[in-house]
This record gives C-alpha cells, sequence and structure tokens, in this order.
C-alpha cells in the first residue's frame, strides 16, 4: 500500500522508496503498527554505516490517521537509534506530504540538503535530527 501510495504522489524518478527485499539486510530495522490485529502502518531505520541512519518507508494506513500511529512509530524508531548510539537519523520526503512534514519538523527534523547518493529534486525535502 505504501509504494502505491508513493507512486500516486510522484514520478518514478521522484520516488526514493526501498524495495521488499533491501529490508532483509542486517542493517535494516523494520516496524509495523497494529490497530486491532490490523497493520496500519510501517516503517524503517537503515543504518549507513557511518553513525547515521535513514528512515524509510514511513507510512501510515488512511484509515489509522488521526490514531498517533506515526507518533508511536517515531518514538520507537528515535528510541532504537539511541539504544544505537546514532548520532543523526535522515530522511528525505515528498513535497505533496504535507502531513509527514508537519511530523517530522515536530519531532525536531530540520531541512538539509541531499545526502547520500540523493540528488536534488525539486519534488523532494530532505531532513536530519541530531541525536
Amino acid at each position: 500500500m505504501s509504494t502505491a501510495y508513493a507512486e500516486s504522489l510522484y514520478p518514478a524518478e521522484s520516488n526514493h522508496l526501498l524495495d521488499l527485499a533491501s529490508l532483509e539486510k542486517p542493517e535494516v530495522t523494520f516496524w509495523v503498527a497494529r490497530l486491532e490485529g490490523e497493520i496500519v502502518g510501517c516503517c524503517s531505520l537503515v543504518e549507513a554505516g557511518d553513525g547515521t541512519a535513514e528512515i524509510k518507508r514511513m507510512f501510515v494506513d488512511p484509515v489509522a490517521r488521526g490514531q498517533r500511529v506515526a507518533q508511536k512509530l517515531m518514538d520507537v524508531l528515535e528510541e532504537k537509534a539511541s539504544q544505537r548510539r546514532l548520532t543523526a537519523v535522515r530522511l528525505e520526503t515528498g513535497i505533496y506530504q504535507p502531513e509527514a512534514i508537519a511530523l517530522y519538523r515536530k519531532f525536531g527534523y530540520v531541512e538539509i540538503e541531499p545526502f547520500g547518493d540523493y540528488q536534488p529534486d525539486p519534488l523532494s525535502l530532505f531532513m536530519e535530527k541530531a541525536l
């Protein structure tokens, strides 16, 4: 569902989704959120190997939005990042996702230049939080 959502908002060259096979790598931690037994959200933390990590695949099903699912996922993700003594968590999100941008800002993420292998993209917003 998260792939279809991203594809509905952005062209292929502006979609930077992590493929499902990559989620099985040892440097990736993946969480799902459930409400009444149903999966309603997910996110992953991908460690870069340099003391930083990136949030990937953050998604909450529209039927569960407004129920603090994303906030709980962020709490767990940041707790794990702190336990691993990471120095920063970064992310790329799209400009057509104001709710996601607001969530990240609420958690203290600030805009940065493209990082890693990302190239500048007018449809992308890059953010980071120092830990």
